[in-house]
């Protein structure tokens, strides 16, 4: 029997590549081969975001992408943007099937029964994404994600997740545990625990976040565990005392701070003032020094004058952090945003110049902290399928892009996928530091 091509594409999060990598197994059996996206293939399945009006616009264009390599395939549009708005998906031309939040883990399901490509309105289902379905990627990276929280009970005013995701709601420890267990004993090197908002995490089943990193730190098998972006607020003393000390979690916080300005904050029904992220930062920074900290700030909010960013510029500047993610403010449909009167809003000129300003800033603080790292012994994980063949590349405990330079091809097989202790030597012009190879870990 002929099997079908089906390609995959994600958009987005940490937590739709491991949905789409557990979604993907689904047709890993006799009718079905895996193809890469840019490739011809009978079936693509698209996993789109919604955070930002320019990600339901690159939506699109994947979409005409996937029909230039075969203009009678069958598109699947899922995820957040497919969850919150189906009407609109299902009417971009090129796309035959939208399904909700519960309804793309019985993809397969829905798919036996298409004969032909009908009008996708009779398949999208606005389900009420109150259930909690277990995902990771596996294979798919270097590093594995694993799901362990969904949905949000937060009203940000700018945020359209809580609509897109749900309510929040939580996996067991036990099943955690299981999955972890599991990957690592596959020969993952490194788990990212992701979600939409991890330190809300147990709330609803009787347990806390950090009912559930000691518990993981407790796991007798080898590997490391990275956190994904956790809230300042829900970020206790405890938690970063307990981190300082761990034997699995790796020194790595990204922490959103989205503006340095508490009127912006304010408006933003945001649960906490810059102060208070000023408090985590310090925290971190007297018990892990070298821990890297990333930060997420939206430039443009509907308010926002110079002076505000000013603040937030000034406030940025002066953190110990990392680096720093910028987005610029998207309204989004349904969000309390949308009703800040439109003389408020920001134009796109001065949005773009913001963002720009603050990209340079990054920059600057990505390099001082690297510099700091210079001549320190350091453990990087190997990425497993980088094309580059001088280098290969990786990252260290504490989230520094590194590089190898290859001797040989044998190099390169030997170290993929490999936790390496190395010494960072220097910062190469691409801004990613070399570092030397010190002693084979595993």
């Amino acid at each position: 029997m002929l099997k079908k091509k089906i390609a995959f594409y994600t958009m987005g999060c940490k937590l739709n590549y491991a949905e789409t990598s557990t979604i993907a197994r689904k047709f890993s059996n006799l009718y079905y081969q895996h193809v890469p996206f840019n490739s011809f293939a009978d079936i693509y399945v698209i996993n789109s975001c919604s955070v930002t009006r320019n990600a339901e616009i690159e939506f699109k264009y994947i979409v005409r992408s996937a029909i230039r390599k075969n203009s009678k395939a069958f598109i699947i549009a899922i995820g957040c943007y497919a969850q919150w708005n189906p009407k609109e998906v299902s009417s971009i031309t090129g796309v035959d099937l939208v399904l909700g939040y519960e309804e793309k883990f019985k993809i397969i399901d829905y798919l036996g029964k298409v004969k032909k490509k009908y009008d996708a309105n009779i398949f999208y289902n606005t389900s009420k994404k109150n259930t909690f379905f277990p995902s990771f990627s596996v294979g798919d990276r270097t590093r594995s994600f694993l799901k362990i929280q969904d949905g949000c009970d937060y009203k940000c005013s700018y945020c359209i997740i809580p609509i897109s995701r749900g309510f929040s709601r939580s996996d067991s420890i036990e099943n955690i545990l299981k999955k972890i267990k599991f990957l690592l004993k596959k020969g993952v090197k490194e788990i990212v625990l992701t979600g939409v908002n991890i330190g809300d995490y147990g709330r609803k089943i009787g347990n806390t976040f950090f009912d559930l990193i000691q518990a993981i730190d407790d796991i007798e098998e080898k590997g490391r565990i990275r956190l994904s972006s956790i809230e300042p607020n829900l970020l206790k003393s405890e938690y970063i005392e307990f981190l300082s000390k761990s034997k699995h979690f790796v020194p790595h916080f990204h922490i959103p701070l989205q503006s340095g300005s508490n009127d912006i904050l304010v408006k933003m029904h945001r649960r906490y003032r810059r102060e208070l992220y000023q408090e985590k930062i310090k925290k971190i920074r007297d018990l892990i020094p070298n821990a890297y900290i990333g930060s997420d700030v939206i430039v443009g909010f509907p308010g926002e004058t110079h002076k505000h960013f000013l603040e937030t510029y000034h406030f940025l500047k002066k953190l110990e952090i990392s680096s720093i993610h910028i987005f610029t403010y998207s309204s989004r449909p349904n969000t309390k945003s949308i009703a800040i009167p439109i003389q408020e809003h920001v134009s796109k000129k001065i949005q773009w110049k913001r963002n720009k300003i603050l990209r340079v800033l990054s920059k600057k603080k990505y390099r001082l902290f690297c510099e700091k790292q210079i001549h320190t012994k350091k453990t990087v994980l190997f990425e497993n399928n980088h094309p580059d063949k001088e280098y290969l590349y990786g990252y260290t405990e504490n989230y520094i892009r590194t590089k190898i330079p290859l001797n040989s091809y044998n190099d390169a097989t030997i170290y993929r996928n490999t936790l390496q202790d190395v010494w960072i030597r220097k910062i190469d012009q691409d801004g990613i530091v070399i570092a030397e190879i010190k002693k084979s870990i595993s």
